[in-house]
């Protein structure tokens, strides 16, 4: 995933910050993603969704709604209808310069706001709401307890997720107003339902009205287990995933096209700028992550840079043992390798001829399936030091660095 940080006007000329999430190679759609009411683009639910959607080829622009985070303006002027006149500036700009959004993904209030929006997107195909209420006028219960407060003062400060926001009395009267049972009768577009039957903060009983108001084709997913918010990352990661196979039905499939060819035998690595660490891979049509995990700063998005030195020697150990197996017709069924880095102290090597004090060891253990004798087995096992990736690491490499001036 590369991710550009870049900021849009909405319709009071204010700036609005947004991150666009791009996938390896040429996206196959774009989605725009609406977050959750008084949230951000770069809440873990947003983030996560937008990086496993743009593993699946789809590009994501996730933005901050007027008054929040990096955008400009003032929140307690805001309301659900700006919030929708926020998300036709940012598919206007995304028109503009990448090609109009295909999917409508909201969560929770921001899934009210695409459902609202969603006419006035003409090339948008799909909609996407999780964990959305049947309206706006669900958030009022956040702070229901100061609704005579807001109506007779004007405004009043509340908390919401331990933050205090303005509330003003025309953002009560702008949700009041805000119906979405004709913006569902005449959606014309997919629509896809995730909730959670332990949602405690919107109840399932929102995603049915939704379901049962919208016409066909529609889908509802059950995030059993999962919360409002998405904190477990297997859900989020599991709602970009059913996102990306149930949209492929409704769009357009573009030819399969990457941005830059590398000929197979060659390897292209770079940044991505995700994060601290992520790389992407190129060779040949193979697109490819690699990361370092959460704890060593990095976002665990790919295998890291020795998981992949230990998978080429694993699979070409596996290959060759098959190779050798099926040409001497030796009743194997089936061979896994599993594998294990780290350094060890020289003096604890047997065969090492070092001056050095530590040596890198690599732990290797074979595992071979079928009804096999102790010669075959002895014979498959010599076989699988043979592999040529086994034969590169133990020979004396030359590496040459040479830099390309762009």
């Amino acid at each position: 995933m590369r991710s550009e940080a870049l900021t849009f006007s909405n319709a009071k000329g204010e700036q609005l910050a947004a991150t666009l999430d791009m996938p390896l190679g040429k996206p196959t759609a774009t989605a725009l993603f609406a977050h959750c009411f008084t949230c951000g683009r770069n809440n873990l639910a947003a983030r996560r969704v937008a990086e496993q959607l743009t593993i699946n080829g789809i590009a994501v622009l996730r933005f901050d709604f007027t008054g929040l985070g990096g955008s400009e303006g003032d929140f307690a002027n805001t309301h659900f209808s700006s919030n929708v006149a926020d998300l036709l500036a940012a598919a206007d700009h995304l028109r503009k310069t990448h090609g109009a959004p295909a999917i409508l993904i909201g969560h929770s209030l921001g899934g009210c706001a695409v459902l609202a929006a969603a006419h006035q997107i003409p090339e948008a195909r799909a909609v996407v709401t999780i964990a959305a209420p049947a309206g706006p006028g669900h958030v009022v219960g956040l702070f229901k307890d100061k609704l005579d407060d807001i109506r007779a003062q004007g405004q009043v400060d509340v908390q919401l997720a331990g933050r205090p926001f303005t509330i003003k009395r025309e953002f009560l009267d702008d949700v009041a107003d805000a119906k979405l049972n004709e913006c569902l009768a005449t959606l014309h577009k997919a629509l896809l339902v995730f909730h959670s039957p332990t949602d405690d903060l919107v109840g399932i009983d929102n995603a049915s009205h939704i379901f049962q108001a919208a016409k066909h084709p529609k889908s509802f997913v059950s995030l059993a287990g999962a919360d409002h918010l998405l904190s477990r990352k297997s859900d989020a990661v599991y709602v970009a995933n059913v996102i990306a196979a149930w949209a492929g039905r409704y769009l357009e499939q573009p030819e399969v096209m990457t941005e830059e060819e590398v000929d197979v035998g060659l390897v292209l690595v770079r940044e991505t700028h995700g994060g601290k660490f992520q790389q992407e891979i190129l060779t040949g049509p193979h697109r490819l992550l690699a990361d370092e995990p959460e704890k060593l700063g990095g976002l665990n998005s790919g295998p890291g840079p020795y998981d992949y030195l230990l998978a080429g020697l694993g699979a070409c150990t596996s290959m060759t043992i098959r190779l050798y197996a099926d040409f001497k017709k030796i009743p194997l069924d089936n061979v896994s390798v599993r594998l294990s880095h780290g350094k060890i102290h020289a003096k604890d090597c047997e065969t090492c001829d070092t001056k050095v004090t530590t040596v890198d060891h690599i732990e290797r253990i074979v595992s071979l399936e079928g009804a096999l004798d102790d010669e075959q087995r002895k014979r498959l096992m010599e076989i699988a030091d043979k592999c040529p990736v086994h034969k590169t690491l133990e020979s004396k490499i030359e590496i040459v660095t040479t830099e390309r001036r762009v």
